[in-house]
């Protein structure tokens, strides 16, 4: 895309990640996060309001992406709205019973009982280390 056909607002956009040196594959997954926002809402993403921006959250999760998508997705939208847009009223929240409220979507990283308790009783029977001569 040339700098003619860029619009003002993506231009700002990227000036603001410039200026917070994001790395260049951050730039480009915050552009296209908001460039599918805007095309899920069919219009500039400047006007979406909190119910539109809910929706949008709805729509990347029910689309079955991982965790690590989501949490990019957003803080993608975060930037966007209380970076670039200085919008900090726009609360991004995912209210799954993982993470009961927050942000981001918190990937569950238990372990079954039975390994965690071997682990547990493998560590209770160590010997200490012994330093070498």
């Amino acid at each position: 895309m040339t700098d003619e056909a860029m619009s003002p607002l993506r231009r700002r956009m990227i000036e603001d990640m410039t200026i917070r040196t994001l790395s260049p594959k951050t730039q480009q997954g915050y552009i296209r996060t908001i460039k599918n926002s805007a095309a899920f809402l069919c219009r500039s993403p400047d006007k979406a309001s909190f119910e539109d921006v809910r929706r949008f959250q709805l729509h990347v999760a029910q689309s079955g992406v991982g965790t690590g998508a989501l949490n990019a997705t957003v803080a993608a939208l975060r930037f966007f709205f209380r970076v670039t847009l200085k919008r900090s009223a726009i609360r991004l929240v995912n209210k799954s019973p993982l993470n009961a409220g927050s942000a981001h979507p918190i990937k569950p990283a238990n372990l079954p009982d039975r390994v965690r308790k071997t682990r547990s009783t493998n560590l209770a029977h160590t010997p200490p280390a012994t330093k070498s001569p």
